[in-house]
């Protein structure tokens, strides 16, 4: 008897079943890892680029100071000029600035008139004037004549002061009813035209 050898018992070994031929399969081809979207975006941005770029250029270009040569620098037109009209004028600003002018002139006024009478009586002219009316009309009664006791200092400077008051009341009183005439006179005809101009220097 032949012995047989011992084998653990399995599947048979496969093996391609008859009448088909086999066929080997391609191995799979990698994925591309581009995508539409990015292949649609790469020329838009190197549009956008290279119009930042030339905008950068045309800056620097504008930006550098042209270059100075000996030609004088061609003016233009001339100075701007504006034509405008003066329609209004504030009655209450006119009364404070005519007030505040006409005390300025009255002080001017009292101090000028007590220099020339100081003046007057330092150089003699009072003591001249004295003598020539003595001598003219002669008489006891020009004996005691004095100019100064009807044009003296004091006299004078009340009566001048006297008149600088009345002077700051008429004049303010005067300048704020010519603001009123000239409102209503400017809501009629437009008021004054006046043509402005820039400074050429």
């Amino acid at each position: 008897m032949t012995e047989r050898s011992a084998q653990p018992p399995g599947p048979p070994p496969s093996s391609p079943p008859k009448g088909r031929p086999t066929v080997e399969r391609p191995a799979p081809k990698a994925k591309t890892a581009r995508k539409d979207g990015n292949t649609a975006r790469a020329p838009i941005t190197e549009k956008i680029q290279q119009k930042l770029t030339s905008a950068a250029e045309e800056h620097r270009a504008n930006s550098q100071p042209a270059p100075q040569t000996g030609k004088a620098p061609v003016r233009g037109r001339g100075p701007r000029r504006a034509r405008l009209r003066l329609t209004r004028i504030d009655p209450w600003s006119v009364m404070k600035t005519a007030f505040l002018l006409s005390i300025a002139f009255g002080v001017v006024t009292v101090v000028s008139v007590a220099m020339v009478w100081q003046v007057l009586g330092a150089a003699g002219v009072w003591d001249s004037i004295n003598s020539t009316i003595q001598e003219s009309i002669g008489g006891p009664d020009t004996a005691n004549l004095d100019v100064e006791n009807y044009v003296g200092t004091s006299r004078v400077l009340g009566f001048t002061m006297l008149v600088a008051a009345v002077d700051v009341i008429l004049l303010t009183a005067i300048a704020t009813l010519g603001a009123f005439l000239y409102n209503m006179a400017a809501a009629l005809l437009g008021g004054i035209e006046v043509t402005l101009a820039e400074d050429p220097h």
